[in-house]
Order: structure tokens, then sequence, then C-alpha cells
């Protein structure tokens, strides 16, 4: 089922054309994985699809229908974006920052805190015994998993993710990337933007290679880590270990 679809579309800032003719299809169960080099367009795409940037050209469809006719009350209720960390988040407990994802159905203070998904979210994302500590007073790590936990508690069929596992140490990335796998595989559709080749390779069953806002190539992982590509769109070569693909030496 088709949950999530961009149409050529493109945004520009000034003369400058930040997302050029981009498209993509997410279905649900697929974790997809939106890579490039900085300044490819990745975030700006990504936001495009969240619907909190409207495309210049093209069209952007949630579960059917176009993103611009839908409300951000409903949007929200479909969709859970994930930002880049950013500002420190306020001296308010775990709980009651993850318990901000039930907003969109209606539900705040102790009957959202309370909520199952809420205890399921903090649970998943291994948060559930720091619950009660101040959300200003947790590490990047912690901020990063806390994120993720407020989009489930929302339970949206499409999580967007914007470099959720810049903050973290290999073993909590490989463990949100696990956890992003099992959501998958109950039927949600994620995409996420990453820059560890590696983890994308193991965990992503599609990825969409972006270079100077556009689409270079959509597809299985082993058809977008060629070193053709990784020469031509990262100026790097690439050595191969088993299906792990490791950025190896600068190609200029």
């Amino acid at each position: 089922m088709i949950l999530l679809q961009a149409e050529k579309t493109s945004f520009r800032r000034g003369e400058r054309k930040v997302v050029d003719a981009a498209s993509l299809t997410l279905r649900a169960g697929r974790v997809m994985g939106l890579i490039g080099p900085n300044g490819a367009g990745k975030s700006t795409f990504l936001r495009m699809l969240a619907g909190l940037l409207r495309p210049q050209t093209g069209h952007i469809r949630l579960a059917g229908r176009d993103i611009s006719e839908i409300t951000a009350h409903q949007r929200a209720r479909q969709l859970a974006f994930i930002p880049q960390e950013g500002q420190k988040p306020p001296p308010m407990p775990l709980r009651a920052l993850v318990a901000l994802g039930r907003l969109p159905h209606g539900q705040t203070g102790e009957r959202a805190a309370s909520h199952p998904a809420v205890h399921d979210a903090l649970t998943a994302t291994g948060l559930l015994d720091l619950c009660d500590r101040p959300a200003s007073h947790l590490s990047g790590g912690e901020r990063a998993r806390m994120n993720l936990a407020r989009a489930l508690a929302t339970a949206t069929p499409v999580i967007l993710a914007d470099e959720p596992i810049a903050a973290l140490d290999p073993a909590h990335a490989l463990s949100m990337m696990h956890l992003l796998r099992v959501l998958a595989a109950q039927g949600k559709g994620i995409i996420v933007v990453l820059h560890d080749l590696v983890l994308a390779a193991r965990f992503c069953d599609e990825l969409v290679l972006m270079d100077n806002g556009a689409v270079v190539r959509h597809g299985p992982p082993e058809e977008v880590l060629r070193d053709d590509l990784m020469r031509s769109v990262y100026g790097v070569t690439v050595r191969r270990i088993e299906n792990a693909v490791i950025p190896w030496s600068l190609d200029r």
C-alpha cells in the first residue's frame, strides 16, 4: 500500500534550486534511507514530504490525498516528523514531553501521559527508567531517543526522521535502526536521512541517493551503493566487507 508519494517536486531558495524534480514512493512495511552528501537537499526534501514546506512544482500525496489539502491536525495523525536535534528541551519530565505525541488525538495532561502508547514508546526506546527525569538534563543521545518516542506515541502510519542517529553511540544507533525495522515490519512506512552508509545498507529496504537537489538513484542498497556512484556523488572510494560499504579514501 502506498502511504506517501512525491512527484517531480522542486523547491528554490532565491536562485538556487535546493530540490530539483525529486520523486519517491513510500509503501507500508518499508524503511527508506535518504542519503547523499551535505547540501544535497535531503533535509529540505524531507520537510516537503512532511508538509512543512510546500513544493514550488510537483505534488506530494499522503494516503492518496494532496498534502496541501490536509489540515495540520489531520496530517499529524498520519505522519510523524522527527527533525534534527535543535534547541535544548524545557525542564519538564521526559514522560510529559513524550506525551505531547498524543496531542493530535486530543489527549493532554495526565490522560496523555498515562496512555499505553506513551508507555510503549518509552519502553521501545529504552527510556522508561528515565521518564521522570527533566528533559533538559538528558544527553544528546537520550534526547534523540526522546524525539523518536514522542513520534511513536502518536502512532502514525508514516515516520520521517532527519538524521536520528547523528548523536548516538554505536550501540544506541544500532538499537534505533533495529527499532525502525521492527516498526516497518508492523506495517509503518519510514523515511530516514542517514550519513552512515553501513547502517543504510544493513537496515534499509531501499535507498534514495541525492546530489545537488536531484535524485540520482533510487533502489535497493546494492544498486545504489555502487562504486561509481560513491565516486561521482561523494568523491570517495569504498571497500566492502560482506554487504557493508565503507568509505575508504578520497577520490581526488
